[in-house]
Parts: structure tokens; C-alpha cells; sequence
């Protein structure tokens, strides 16, 4: 919708980045909050933040390039151009993930501790940077005639100029936020470590399984062209998601 939100001379302020930035922001305030309960220090939760974000941007830029290589083959420098949007969240969940477990791991912490202290701002993050994604008009929906269809109008808009569509950036920010509430909720009934992080894999899993079958951007299609390559990772990490929580359930009894 507004891709640019502010520019003052040299000076341009993207909604994406903006929005990305502000959804990394207020996910670390909420682990912050969340480790002060937990007893743990401070300058461990910013330490792994950072090391989540560089693992995350770079895990979910070099999904969406390998995915749709044809894309950038053309013009390469395109590829550094993050701020025009094009960061596949399973890709920078990987990354993260893998990233966040060497630092846990190296440190001598609790895995399952410190990872449930960081979902919910996971999830936080992840509904406020997908608003970003609708300013600038990536990750849209296929063309509909609903009464809440979106059109975009603006020239620098990724979304197709002039065609009402599913607003599926609207519907992924709001899924993530009902799932950051439950997982909330989740938090005062806990019954074993590690929970947390298995419910909200599973959860976002299911989630995104759904919507990509509304998207209308380019989704590297796999499996006959039935399934996109984001839907056929969600169905690994669903799978994985049962059984950790299983596992890790049946360990705490």
C-alpha cells in the first residue's frame, strides 16, 4: 500500500524495514521480559537476538534466492536488495534455529528453556514485520471479488497494479498474533519445557499450510505443481512439531 513511508532528500524510510525492524524490537523486549522471570541474564538474550537476526536475514534471503533463482540470475546485485522485500520466513526459521541451538549449546544453557523463552516473540515479531509486507506489497494473495479485497495502486508496490486480491499479508499478521495470544495463554498452564516452541511448530505450520494456497507470488511450486516448496517445508516441520511435543512430554512425566 505505501511502500515508502517517509523520504527526506537522500533519506528513504521503506514501511518493510521499518516494520521488520520494529517487529525485532518489540520481540526482544518481550524476551527480555520473559528471561527476567526465568532468572536468565540480560546479556544473554541480547546477545543471542543479534545472532538470531543475522542468522535470520540471512537464512530467509537465501531461501527466497535458491527458490526463485530465475528472479535474480538477470541482475545479481538485486539479490542484496532486502529492503525491496523478499525474506522467506521458513528460511530465516531455519537458520535461526540452527543458529540459536550452537549459541545455547556453547553457552551451557537449557535448549528447551531458552527456546520457549524466545516463541512467543517469534511470533510477536513475525505478525508486526508481516504489516511491512503488505506496505510494500509482497507475499500477495490471488485476485478475489471478497468484500474485504485489497487493490494496489502505488508504482512501487511488488503487488500486481490495479487487481483486487486477498490481502494474505493481513491474514498471515493476524494468524501470527491469535498464535503469539495463545501461546501467551499457553505459558500459565505449562506443563514441561520445551512446550512452548513445539505448540507454536506446529501452530504456525498448520497456519501457513492454509494461506499459501491463497498466494499469488512466486512460489516455487514442487509435488506436480499441487504444493509450494513453503507448504511442503510445513508439513516436515508439522510432522517434526507432533513429535517433539510428544517426546519432549513424555520425558517430563
Amino acid at each position: 500500500m505505501y511502500p515508502i513511508l517517509l523520504k527526506i532528500g537522500p533519506i528513504v524510510i521503506r514501511s518493510y524495514g521499518a516494520l521488520v525492524a520494529l517487529g525485532f524490537l518489540a520481540g526482544i523486549g518481550l524476551a527480555l521480559k520473559r528471561a527476567k522471570k526465568e532468572d536468565v541474564p540480560e546479556d544473554i538474550v541480547l546477545d543471542l537476538s543479534l545472532y538470531i537476526l543475522i542468522a535470520g536475514i540471512l537464512g530467509a534471503r537465501l531461501f527466497e534466492v535458491v527458490v526463485n533463482f530465475s528472479d535474480y540470475r538477470d541482475n545479481l546485485l538485486s539479490i542484496f536488495k532486502i529492503w525491496q522485500g523478499g525474506l522467506t520466513f521458513y528460511g530465516g526459521l531455519i537458520l535461526a534455529i540452527i543458529t540459536a541451538v550452537l549459541f545455547i549449546r556453547k553457552r551451557k544453557l537449557n535448549l528447551w528453556k531458552m527456546v520457549d523463552i524466545f516463541t512467543p516473540s517469534l511470533a510477536l515479531g513475525h505478525a508486526i514485520g508481516k504489516l511491512g509486507c503488505f506496505g510494500a506489497g509482497c507475499c500477495y494473495g490471488k485476485p478475489t471479488n471478497l468484500p474485504w479485497r485489497v487493490t494496489f495502486t502505488h508504482p512501487l508496490s511488488l503487488a500486481p497494479l490495479g487487481v483486487p486480491i486477498h490481502p494474505t499479508q493481513l491474514y498471515s499478521s493476524i494468524g501470527n498474533f491469535v498464535i503469539f495470544l495463545l501461546l501467551l495463554k499457553l505459558l500459565k498452564h505449562k506443563k514441561f519445557t520445551g512446550q512452548i516452541f513445539a505448540s507454536y511448530i506446529i501452530m504456525y505450520s498448520s497456519f501457513r499450510f492454509f494461506v499459501e494456497f491463497l498466494r499469488d507470488d512466486p512460489r516455487g511450486f514442487v509435488m506436480f505443481g499441487l504444493l509450494s516448496i513453503s507448504q511442503f517445508v510445513g508439513i516436515i516441520l508439522f510432522i517434526t512439531g507432533i513429535i517433539m511435543f510428544k517426546k519432549l512430554k513424555r520425558a517430563n512425566i
